[in-house]
């Protein structure tokens, strides 16, 4: 099982640079876990998937990943953004790859990336002339020569890496396994707007797509590692949060029904069960007051 240590690193073995970071209890709302270098990518396999998203690409050599069953290949100007909880596992393929990363969360970093289009797991390439690389790489200079243990400097310049993901990445010639996952784009969008009707259910989702349950279902297992079903709890939570994140006070029986829940006592139970916490605690963590 792996374990996430949460301080600054850098291991200086084979000029290897990692960096993690201390995250105290009011995370923000979109902030950097880790941020790193490997000149010799070792094989990792994640049954359960990883915590946060994960952005991993090629520097040099190549590397060969298994998600969902299927096999694909990450060359160089190659990147994949791994949405948290997505099984998934990987490997040089030859006898050198070297790998640049980050990792991220936050309440809004799901939001964030909708917003930009990306509703699950991404496979992207992009033309030699693009900044991604030269983007994510000053992002770890500074951050070797940064004395800010909190990571709020590297947590600033994510949103512009983000955006330049966005703008130079491209999925042109993707595989079966990601052409299949755009079929869930029209139903992100929609549930984007419709989640708080809490009649929406699963069989609602598959119609709207045209396809039966069972098969939304493998498809929101291969973007996100769970059902369809948990996916709409998941952004419901979201929503939640984000609305308990504005300054305007929102009695938990308004914000419920805003969120899809008829029932306050049933949103208290999801929220608890999603986040580890009442809904009253995230807000005194966000440092507003009852």
């Amino acid at each position: 099982m792996e374990q996430i240590v949460r301080r600054k690193d850098w291991v200086v073995e084979d000029h290897l640079r990692r960096f993690m970071f201390v995250l105290g209890e009011n995370d923000l709302p979109l902030f950097v876990e880790s941020i790193g270098f490997n000149p010799l990518q070792e094989s990792v396999s994640r049954r359960k998937g990883y915590p946060c998203f994960h952005w991993l690409q090629t520097l040099e050599g190549e590397g060969e990943f298994e998600l969902s069953g299927s096999r694909f290949f990450l060359p160089q100007g190659n990147g994949a953004l791994l949405f948290p909880g997505v099984p998934h596992a990987y490997a040089p393929k030859g006898k050198k790859w070297s790998t640049l990363y980050v990792t991220f969360g936050g309440s809004l970093a799901e939001s964030l990336l909708a917003s930009l289009g990306i509703r699950h797991t991404e496979w992207l390439h992009w033309n030699d002339d693009a900044p991604i690389t030269a983007q994510l790489m000053d992002m770890i200079e500074q951050t070797q020569h940064d004395e800010d243990r909190t990571g709020l400097n590297a947590s600033a310049q994510l949103y512009r890496f983000l955006t330049m993901i966005k703008i130079y990445g491209q999925t042109g010639g993707r595989s079966s396994l990601f052409q299949h996952l755009e079929k869930l784009d029209p139903l992100l969008q929609w549930l984007d707007q419709i989640y708080g009707d809490p009649e929406i259910g699963l069989t609602d989702m598959a119609e709207r797509l045209g396809i039966s349950p069972r098969y939304l279902n493998a498809l929101f297992r291969q973007a996100f590692g769970i059902t369809a079903y948990a996916y709409l709890i998941r952004l419901r939570i979201r929503k939640a949060k984000e609305l308990m994140s504005h300054s305007d006070r929102r009695s938990i029986k308004e914000i419920a029904q805003l969120s899809g829940y008829r029932d306050p006592s049933h949103f208290i139970s999801a929220f608890g069960k999603t986040e580890g916490m009442t809904p009253e605690q995230f807000r005194k963590l966000q440092g507003l007051t009852t």
